[in-house]
């Protein structure tokens, strides 16, 4: 009995995207993602204001204080060395997957792990990083929420026995359904997903992801304050705006290059020290709980510091001191090993340089300058122009300050991307043996169909010609080819090849064609079938080649397509890439 891989009259006629029937069920499964990740996103800010109020005021509280407004004096500096202990021991013996900042995890999840996450991380995660940030670390609650959303997306998606691909989907959709949560961003959530996490664009995945972060957007104000996190309106920017945001643009991005460097140098020193991982954090710790006790508005979130920044309340000395500050106890504490999200702690870090750039840039508003420079900083470090721009936007609701946020954030976008081979998120995912490559395209056998390649005048065996004769007259010295197609009365019954009839040959003497390929299954593409799905059904199958028929109901053999046929859309794609032409008939060209 043969085995088709089609059972339709024929291939559905070719869209502007691949026909995908679980697509409605993908999108439903993600606006209740949506909704979970935003009470998971509450319960992580609970969880922030809890520790903070526990470590720092010795009260049993969800109040919204600040770190920098306890009366501990020097005391402080053991505080973040309590909270580096407690979260090394969560991560040793629950789960190492707690440490780090949250999207390099993600990344890693979903392009090595399959978009597997445990239900460990998400329990673990939110309470690490709550016990990190409230004992003074200095770090944003966006890394731990991704993680823990993804997470939920993930375990939601284990439950249903979905695709890889489909897990994929919806960790994003929870990740970034978490993001939209903290931060009221929706948009930027959806813009982080194409430009960090999903490494593809197609209805399957961006539908779940804007639906989950829809639904996260508008129930958001149910259970947290509404509006934007950092209110600001600056004035339209003049002419001069131009040059101050190439200048800010290339200082964010020399910034963030820094940055980047310095994480990883003290990665390296971590990891040189002669103590298991699980004492990294208490050291950490150790230089938070100093730094803060010399700036204490460089501990914890930081959201009141980041709004007196963009509104120019802080003095430039106080400004440079908490700067230096806030960078050095982030990089020591991150490069241990520590669980918190990085997006808050850029935020402050670059709204501090766009403070000192408002003295000395040209331009119309001082408060555009912290504003710009915040997202410049994060779009180089992540490498997300988009992301950032939207962001800070989504942050302030300043639409005045669009057309400089893009501007200044592709400078430092540039500027990294030039100047670094990797970003701060997939430089850990490299030192863990994998190569991440970001630039992402249509596949160009994707673009392809089977009978733009396909060979035409195909040379077949009748399935009645005895297999002795079939292996003389094909598969003798003459042989043209590793495989062919079997015909009955111009029906396609099979493929056959040397192995398969001398096996035959050994067995019944007096063997058809027809008879060898009774029992083997019968695989075959269509000709509007694109040249993706037959090189996976040929890898798949261990083929070599594959008869193209009419349609699955006839089988009527209209040519072949093999191996070496797939190689044809790699060439056009060469030559668009790298083919240099001129263009002809222009005036002072020679005819």
């Amino acid at each position: 009995m043969s085995t088709r891989l089609s059972s339709s009259s024929s291939h559905p006629p070719r869209g502007d995207f691949a026909l995908n029937t679980r697509l409605m069920r993908m999108t439903v499964m993600a606006a209740f993602i949506g909704a979970i990740s935003t009470v998971a996103a509450r319960v992580l800010l609970d969880l922030i204001r809890f520790f903070t109020n526990l470590f720092f005021f010795q009260t049993f509280s969800l109040a919204e204080r600040s770190p920098a407004t306890h009366t501990l004096g020097a005391w402080v500096i053991v505080v973040p060395v309590i909270g580096g202990l407690i979260v090394g021991l969560v991560a040793r013996y629950g789960s190492d997957k707690i440490r780090g900042h949250g999207i390099p995890e993600a990344i890693e999840a979903i392009l090595f792990g399959k978009s597997r996450m445990s239900p460990k991380v998400a329990l673990l995660k939110p309470l690490s990083s709550g016990i990190v940030i409230g004992s003074g670390g200095p770090f944003g609650a966006e890394g731990p929420i991704i993680m823990t959303g993804g997470a939920i997306g993930s375990l939601i998606a284990q439950h249903f026995h979905l695709t890889a691909a489909e897990r994929k989907a919806l960790l994003v959709a929870g990740a970034t359904a978490g993001m939209t949560a903290v931060f009221g961003t929706p948009v930027a959530a959806v813009l982080l997903a194409v430009e960090l996490l999903l490494f593809e664009l197609r209805p399957r995945s961006l539908l779940p992801v804007a639906v989950a972060c829809a639904v996260a957007g508008f129930a958001r104000p149910l259970l947290m304050d509404p509006g934007p996190l950092f209110p600001l309106q600056t004035a339209v920017p003049g002419p001069l705006a131009m040059l101050s945001c190439v200048i800010a643009g290339v200082l964010c991005g020399a910034l963030s290059a820094s940055l980047s460097i310095s994480l990883y140098k003290v990665e390296d020193w971590f990891g040189k020290l002669p103590l298991h991982w699980m004492w990294w954090p208490a050291i950490g710790g150790l230089a938070v709980g100093i730094g803060g006790w010399l700036q204490p508005r460089a501990l914890g979130v930081g959201y009141d510091v980041i709004g007196d920044l963009l509104h120019n309340h802080l003095a430039l000395g106080v400004v440079l001191a908490l700067l230096a500050v806030k960078a050095v106890i982030w990089v020591i504490s991150l490069g241990s090993g520590t669980s918190g999200g990085v997006l808050a702690p850029l935020l402050m870090m670059g709204a501090g340089l766009g403070v000192v750039l408002s003295h000395v840039l040209p331009g119309n508003d001082p408060m555009l300058w912290p504003l710009v420079c915040m997202a410049a900083t994060l779009g180089g470090v992540m490498r997300a122009p988009l992301t950032a721009t939207i962001f800070a936007f989504g942050l302030t609701h300043d639409s005045n300050a669009l057309l400089p946020l893009l501007a200044t954030s592709a400078v430092a976008y540039g500027f990294t991307v030039l100047t670094m081979r990797r970003s701060i998120l997939t430089e850990k995912i490299a030192r863990r043996g994998y190569h991440i490559y970001r630039e992402y395209g249509i596949d160009p056998l994707e673009r392809h169909s089977v009978e733009e390649v396909m060979t035409r005048e195909v040379r077949s065996i009748d399935a009645a010609m005895p297999v002795t004769q079939a292996l003389f007259e094909h598969f003798g010295e003459g042989q043209a080819h590793r495989a062919f197609p079997v015909l009955r009365n111009g029906t396609v019954i099979g493929v056959a090849d040397r192995a398969m009839l001398a096996a035959r040959g050994t067995s019944d003497p007096i063997a058809t064609v027809g008879d060898a390929c009774a029992d083997a299954p019968l695989y075959f593409a269509l000709p509007g079938e694109n040249c993706r799905a037959v090189a996976t059904r040929l890898a798949r199958h261990r083929l070599e080649r594959l008869p193209v028929v009419k349609d699955a109901q006839s089988l009527a053999l209209v040519g072949i397509v093999a191996r070496s046929d797939l190689i044809k859309p790699s060439l056009a794609h060469f030559d668009e890439e790298e083919k240099r032409e001129r263009m002809r008939g222009l005036p002072w060209q020679s005819s």
